[in-house]
């Protein structure tokens, strides 16, 4: 019988306008409303929990709400509103480029994944509209979130002369200049500081460099990669940068708070990584192992032994002396695409299975995968 995580916290979290950003321990904070931030993340998340049986009728009903959620937010110039309150009214006119770049990476995984032609099609007229808003933004993770998404629609659609392979050319020549201007043998890396979710920035080049077959770009990212695992490895665990001071170069590395999002992200960047690997001499079997580390972080391998799920949720993060107990959007969601990810299907386009166990959002027990 199909195991996997327990949809529970996610639907609790969601009611017909979205989903909240925020909890009180596992009880949604509706003070704080909705954003476009995390609804994209759940509108990728819900279509990836639709691929497997066990799931899909709910994830159908949820994936409908969060689709609908980014239709209303999109503005006539294609970006896109951010903020919502609880009784809908909208917060700012324009949203934050992280929240744009995300909404575009949903665009674009809807694009390729969605499980209706109607919902593909309506994702490549929403991120048609969007795409000139990609060369707005000067930060480096919005533009991250951009080319992930890009990279799935290039994927989706003959994209070899359109737009799209236009603007991930960009992103490429963008990236390949601000390593060109700080990397060096000692500091291997595209900024001055790491900061959050910094494993996206490799994984955007590998993407993009995949769907342009661009081997440099390819091997740029897997050469920041490598100096990224040699910074957040420490002794085969995992310890993502903490926001409580971050690293800037030169100084000591911030250890908490390390938020639920890193894992993902590392996760992503590593399952990826291992299904080029071959392309650019690159060591399969070990981006494999790094991913499986990464997501091991929400189920006791970290730096407090903690397990971070209860009942499909995840906690908010790993402080010095306990860990948060509130299990709002942001993080349930990088649990829960972790999980899913992992999770058997004999359905998912993008997954070939290892043999370590089943995965069941309480025991934390790994599937090796990895993502094309």
């Amino acid at each position: 019988m199909e195991r996997g995580p327990s949809l529970d916290h996610l639907t609790a979290m969601t009611d017909d306008v979205g989903i909240m950003q925020h909890a009180v321990r596992d009880i949604p904070d509706r003070s704080h409303g909705y954003c476009t931030d995390d609804v994209a993340r759940a509108l990728m998340t819900a279509l990836r929990a639709a691929e497997r049986e066990r799931y899909r009728a709910e994830a159908m009903r949820l994936a409908t709400i969060y689709l609908a959620f980014l239709v209303d937010a999109q503005r006539p110039d294609g970006r896109f509103r951010n903020f919502m309150s609880y009784d809908r009214r909208r917060l700012d006119e324009v949203g934050t480029p992280d929240s744009n770049g995300r909404a575009i990476w949903a665009l674009g995984y809807g694009m390729r994944f969605a499980p209706r032609e109607s919902w593909r099609k309506l994702c490549g007229e929403m991120l048609d509209r969007a795409l000139p808003a990609v060369f707005d933004s000067a930060y480096s993770r919005s533009l991250a979130y951009a080319a992930i998404g890009l990279s799935y629609a290039y994927l989706a659609r003959d994209c070899s002369d359109s737009a799209v392979a236009a603007a991930l050319r960009s992103i490429v020549a963008d990236f390949t200049q601000r390593h060109r201007l700080t990397g060096d043998e000692q500091w291997d890396w595209f900024e001055n500081e790491m900061t959050y979710d910094n494993a996206r920035l490799c994984e955007a080049l590998l993407r993009a460099g995949h769907a342009l077959d661009d081997e440099r770009a390819m091997r740029l990212g897997m050469r920041t990669l490598r100096f990224y695992e040699s910074v957040v490895f420490v002794g085969g665990v995992f310890v993502p940068i903490g926001n409580n001071g971050w690293y800037v170069r030169g100084g000591n590395r911030a250890r908490y708070d390390q938020q639920p999002l890193e894992a993902a992200g590392m996760m992503d960047a590593e399952l990826f990584a291992s299904s080029i690997a071959a392309k650019v001499g690159e060591d399969e079997a070990a981006h494999r192992h790094f991913a499986e580390q990464a997501v091991g972080w929400y189920h006791g391998r970290n730096t407090r032994g903690a397990e971070m799920t209860r009942g499909g949720g995840c906690f908010d993060g790993l402080e010095e002396f306990r860990v948060n107990p509130n299990m709002g959007a942001e993080s349930t969601l990088a649990y829960l695409w972790s999980a899913l990810a992992f999770a058997p299907s004999a359905e998912r386009r993008e997954l070939f299975f290892g043999s370590l166990g089943e995965e069941n959002g309480e025991n934390g027990r790994i599937i090796a995968g990895k993502v094309f």
